[in-house]
């Protein structure tokens, strides 16, 4: 299994959907370990940590930001 960190921006309508702590794993097989958030009434920073298969990430990934999701790859991967 992979573990990647990612910086994701969501925008104001997206705030109240549990995409990170549900959908991602519902849809993806995905393990999301939210490490940092920062959310206020108009914006969410929040950093995650996404463990799974390396092509269940980036699927991940691809729905954030076909969401609308701004997300920022921090560092590199690694393997459980």
């Amino acid at each position: 299994m992979a573990l990647q960190k990612y910086r994701c921006t969501f925008p104001q309508e997206l705030i109240s959907e549990p995409i990170v702590t549900h959908t991602l794993g519902a849809r993806f097989g995905v393990i999301p370990n939210i490490r940092e958030a920062s959310i206020t009434d108009t914006a969410a920073l929040v950093v995650v940590e996404i463990e799974g298969g390396e092509e269940a990430i980036r699927s991940s990934i691809a729905y954030l930001r076909e969401r609308g999701v701004k997300v920022e790859e921090l560092g590199g991967a690694s393997r459980r």
